[in-house]
């Protein structure tokens, strides 16, 4: 199925999860913040909100420095 990830198009399998995309883009649950069509996705939702074909995100990854 085809995802807008960073503004970017890429083709998933069907039914992907937040949470295996997010392993898929090696990116760990912790320290992400995701926004799915326009709406932050809540921190207990990531590892099992399914995904539509569409979907656009956006997502963050923090990281301490100075």
């Amino acid at each position: 199925m085809l995802l807008i990830i960073n503004g970017q198009k890429q083709e998933h399998a069907d039914g992907i999860t937040l949470g295996a995309l997010l392993e898929t883009l090696r990116l760990p649950l912790s320290g992400v913040v995701v926004e799915r069509n326009r709406e932050i996705v809540p921190r207990e939702a990531l590892r099992n909100l399914a995904l539509n074909g569409g979907d656009s995100l956006e997502i963050v990854r923090l990281v301490g420095g100075g």
